[in-house]
């Protein structure tokens, strides 16, 4: 019998006893985060937030020719949809070959319709995009009621409700952090979390420790990186092309996977030195290349 014919049976019949099996499969599920993320990213229209008005369709079109295959939307001047209804952004989204996932909104105004239209259309998520400094922890608390209502409206419509943070949810209010009282006091089968991991860095934290913290809460994130060498007091004008920036995306991504992170939405808010849809493009090229195996 050859070495390399006895090798194989021994492999054979440790794969039978599950042991093979079990030192394989880790890095097959890696291997198929990392296929997920590089094909199946998003783009968080925001980003191109003075270029869209202007002209939605053309705009978009170049989007998808950029490598998106998923689209975020922000609730700006011309509504979630940019001008278009429901239904007829979803056949722009179809004949580009994108979906719109999620969409951030107003949740005070016209909820119930915004749920609606949103599960009419294959949406997955509507999301509160902001909640500002409070001045108390109670505050919070009130906010996390909300939350589970808007949730429970959502759940009716078949579709989720989630949260995105900014820093101020990972500060000290009252003696405890506000991010905590939020998922702590919301339903978990109401409502999910979007990790903005540039606020989370921007706030002195571990976007890890808190993906580990909460498995299975954070379901979407956004991919935003943080201009090296600045002070964690500077908040504006330092958000930078992926890649190019402080924050270990492949790491950070890979733990997300581990605990249930599902959408990788991309989100630029500064250019300097480029313009936003030539970030919006290098940072598609960014996300097709990263891998989390490392």
């Amino acid at each position: 019998m050859t070495q390399s014919r006895r090798s194989f049976l021994q492999n054979a019949g440790l794969a039978a006893s599950g042991i093979l099996l079990s030192s394989y499969l880790p890095s097959c599920k890696t291997a198929a985060a990392s296929k997920s993320i590089n094909q199946n990213f998003g783009l968080q229209l925001y980003t191109l937030r003075d270029d869209l008005p202007k002209d939605p369709k053309g705009i978009l079109t170049q989007v998808a020719s950029f490598g998106y295959k998923q689209i975020e939307s922000f609730e700006g001047g011309q509504g979630i949809f940019w001008g278009m209804s429901n239904t007829e952004f979803k056949k722009l989204m179809d004949n580009l070959g994108m979906t719109i996932v999620s969409s951030h909104c107003d949740i005070n105004k016209d909820f119930e319709r915004k749920a609606s239209e949103a599960a009419a259309i294959g949406m997955k998520y509507l999301l509160c995009p902001y909640l500002g400094p409070q001045k108390s922890i109670d505050d919070f608390k009130r906010f996390a009621d909300t939350f589970n209502k808007r949730g429970e409206v959502c759940k009716q419509n078949g579709i989720r409700f989630g949260y995105h943070n900014h820093d101020y949810g990972f500060k000290p209010v009252d003696g405890q952090l506000p991010q905590d009282v939020l998922m702590q006091n919301t339903d978990k089968d109401l409502v999910d979390f979007e990790m903005d991991m540039y606020w989370v860095v921007t706030a002195g934290q571990n976007p890890s420790d808190w993906y580990r913290k909460y498995p299975g809460r954070f379901k979407l994130c956004h991919v935003k990186d943080r201009q090296k060498g600045v002070p964690l007091t500077e908040k504006k004008n330092v958000s930078v092309v992926l890649g190019t920036g402080s924050i270990n995306f492949p790491s950070h991504l890979k733990v997300g996977v581990a605990n249930g992170l599902k959408y990788f939405i991309v989100e630029q808010e500064a250019y300097e030195g480029t313009t936003p849809l030539a970030a919006t493009k290098d940072d598609a090229t960014y996300m097709k290349n990263v891998k989390i195996s490392a």
